[in-house]
């Protein structure tokens, strides 16, 4: 991510939170077991410590400064000792939930494919009223409107499952970026995306429901909530050319029917699926092989991938973030007996839009978009393309001016 400098604000480098974890916390004849508190939870407790406040509210809990407890909401007669201790942080591993869960939904191992822009993109527009050509990296005006609705809609989803306070949390940082230029509030949408928090978790596991007819009324009803924080993080204004000549990785844990899915793939060079949601891959091998019977080896030939190292609360995980409607197909199907994991290559491409279409046909005709967001034609003529056809369109599918 060229020029993006290593800013991760309130960062937990430093200083980390833990409770007792123990079945009896108080127990005097067994080892101390400490567990830690999320990193949204770690946020609010550091802050209110350095305010020093005598306590520091969480969603089912009261952290007590004074006497080192951790308080149940429900029953303050359930007290667990807490420590807060400084270091740097040593994570070597990737978390398993973020770089190991299915990249789509579990009832299908991939998604159709559709065009440049994912589906959930285009309907964000659409219920936001948005113009056609409007995007927050060259609309400044429109940037409060969408900051203070991505915060609303990160407290109403947070409401729904029980994590009001970290909901208002994210919030808050969020808002604190209203009034400032694209870049940074992209830095900051990137940041509380790395967080261990339910906001990626219920961001993705909404997008990827894209294209499942089943669940279709799921995944529309998160427009208005999950909506304009997406189009923030997904407006990336640094990456506006394709990322080429990379390789990813990313580890999963897959059934028989669905290894057997990709093998039927290899059969079809050119059948190609999508990735719906925001995708985490590693440029690390090693740490992509740490879990799960599968690696996904993923050579990229030239796909919006956002470079997240300098800006991830975890910079070792070495993060590279796949944007929704990046298209993939299956070259080879392997089984590594030494490591005795499945190895699944695939072959990484943005899907072209209406006008890259008409560049590759080179004809004079350059059909007019109905809509800049809304492209879902397939198009697949991989041997038509020129060696600089990458560098010629913006992650919106328009072309660039020399």
């Amino acid at each position: 991510m060229g020029g993006v400098a290593s800013t991760a604000p309130n960062s937990l480098k430093h200083v980390e939170w833990m409770w007792q974890s123990n079945l009896d916390p108080w127990s005097k004849s067994e080892p101390a077991e400490w567990s830690h508190y999320s990193d949204v939870e770690n946020l609010i407790i550091e802050e209110e410590f350095s305010k020093k406040q005598p306590r520091a509210t969480l969603d089912n809990y009261y952290i007590d400064f004074n006497d080192n407890l951790q308080i149940s909401k429900i029953d303050e007669n359930k007290k667990r000792p807490i420590k807060r201790f400084v270091r740097e942080r040593e994570d070597q591993r990737l978390r398993e939930e973020r770089f190991m869960d299915l990249p789509v939904a579990s009832t299908r191992s991939f998604g159709g494919e559709y065009g440049w822009i994912s589906p959930f993109v285009i309907e964000v527009r659409r219920d936001l009223g948005l113009q056609p050509e409007e995007l927050p990296s060259n609309n400044k005006s429109i940037i409060p409107m969408l900051v203070e609705k991505a915060a609303c809609g990160i407290i109403e989803e947070g409401k729904c499952i029980g994590k009001q306070h970290e909901a208002e949390k994210l919030a808050n940082m969020l808002r604190e970026k209203k009034n400032k230029k694209m870049k940074e509030v992209w830095k900051c949408c990137v940041y509380l995306y790395s967080l261990e928090s339910f906001l990626y978790k219920t961001l993705n596991a909404t997008m990827r429901l894209v294209g499942d007819k089943e669940h279709e009324k799921i995944w529309r009803s998160k427009i208005r909530t999950l909506g304009p924080f997406c189009l923030l993080l997904w407006d990336d204004p640094y990456n506006k050319k394709m990322k080429t000549d990379t390789t990813l990785y990313r580890g999963a844990e897959l059934k028989p029917e669905q290894i057997a899915a990709y093998e039927e793939m290899v059969k079809n060079p050119d059948e190609y699926r999508s990735f719906q949601a925001f995708t985490s891959c590693s440029r690390s091998r090693e740490k992509a092989e740490q879990f799960g019977n599968t690696v996904f080896i993923m050579d990229v030939l030239f796909a919006f991938i956002a470079d997240l190292r300098g800006l991830s609360e975890y910079p070792d995980e070495e993060e590279e973030l796949i944007t929704p409607g990046v298209c993939f197909r299956v070259e080879r199907v392997e089984f590594n007996h030494k490591t005795n994991k499945y190895l699944i290559y695939l072959q990484l491409r943005q899907n072209f839009s209406a006008y890259a279409q008409a560049d590759i046909k080179n004809t004079k005709d350059n059909p007019k978009m109905n809509d800049a967001y809304d492209n879902r034609l397939c198009f697949d003529r991989p041997h038509l393309l020129d060696d600089d056809f990458h560098l010629r369109y913006d992650r919106d599918g328009n072309r660039q001016m020399k």
